[in-house]
């Protein structure tokens, strides 16, 4: 039986300097994080409201939190992927795959953000 619903609950990207990655986040995609002290582990949220399209999560600095280029890979919204790259190398990321073309399914990018873990960024246009 197909799921009706998407399974994507949470999402959590190691790093190693928080201001730094905060930075860099906050820059590519023009948001603000909200950061949290969670025991001996520190957290920034990216901004989330219910209802909205896509999925919660958060930065994470903290024991068992290894930033890595061949981890999980997160696809973020970006709804203009040239501006996203541009705003990525402002901030020390790297390109890893231009913007390439997915036919119908529209366009994808792949970034190594300022900590070293590879990100995906996709767009209809």
């Amino acid at each position: 039986m197909a799921t009706k619903w998407n399974p994507v609950g949470w999402f959590e990207i190691p790093v190693s300097d928080m201001d730094r990655a905060r930075t860099f986040y906050e820059h590519v995609f023009d948001v603000k994080l909200e950061e949290h002290r969670m025991g001996e582990g520190l957290m920034a949220w990216f901004p989330m409201k219910q209802g909205e399209t896509g999925a919660a999560g958060s930065l994470v600095k903290g024991k068992g939190y290894q930033p890595s280029p061949e981890g999980v890979l997160v696809y973020f919204t970006a709804p203009d992927i040239e501006d996203a790259l541009s705003r990525a190398r402002e901030r020390g990321g790297k390109v890893v795959a231009e913007k390439t073309s997915i036919g119908e399914y529209g366009f994808f990018a792949l970034v190594q953000d300022s900590e070293g873990n590879r990100i995906g960024l996709h767009s209809r246009k």
